[in-house]
């Protein structure tokens, strides 16, 4: 019975939105000086959610990220929350919390080099990583 809800829930859920063939590196953006998830992101965290009912074996690390302004401790800390809250979107969607982990790099580790608002909106996201 609760498998055959799990897959009824898996084609409810993909009527609305594409699946992804592979999450690995995939980006939810965020505004700046927020940690609330946009609609795009939601969008973009529901085909995640997606892609791992359709893959139950995966676990996924979610990589909080800032843009450069502000101190080292505050882009931490709003990294955290950036990525509990994409964390909870996902487990929202029906995905176990055990198969997710959080990290925040704040602005220590951003994926795009540079400065100016085009390079920050890009290093506000969390980026989502496959774990081994």
């Amino acid at each position: 019975m609760k498998k055959t809800l799990l897959i009824l829930a898996v084609f409810a859920m993909a009527g609305c939105t594409s699946v992804p063939s592979d999450i690995a590196g995939r980006q939810a953006f965020f505004d700046f000086d927020s940690a609330e998830i946009t609609k795009p992101a939601k969008k973009e965290l529901k085909k995640q959610a997606l892609y791992m009912q359709k893959n139950p074996e995966t676990k996924i690390i979610i990589e909080g990220r800032c843009d450069e302004r502000g101190s080292t401790d505050y882009n931490l800390a709003l990294g955290a929350l950036r990525a509990g809250n994409a964390a909870h979107e996902i487990i929202y969607h029906g995905v176990e919390s055990e198969r997710i982990k959080t990290v925040s790099y704040g602005k220590e580790n951003p994926i795009y080099p540079g400065t100016g608002e085009e390079v920050w909106s890009k290093n506000r996201n969390t980026t989502t990583r496959v774990a081994k």
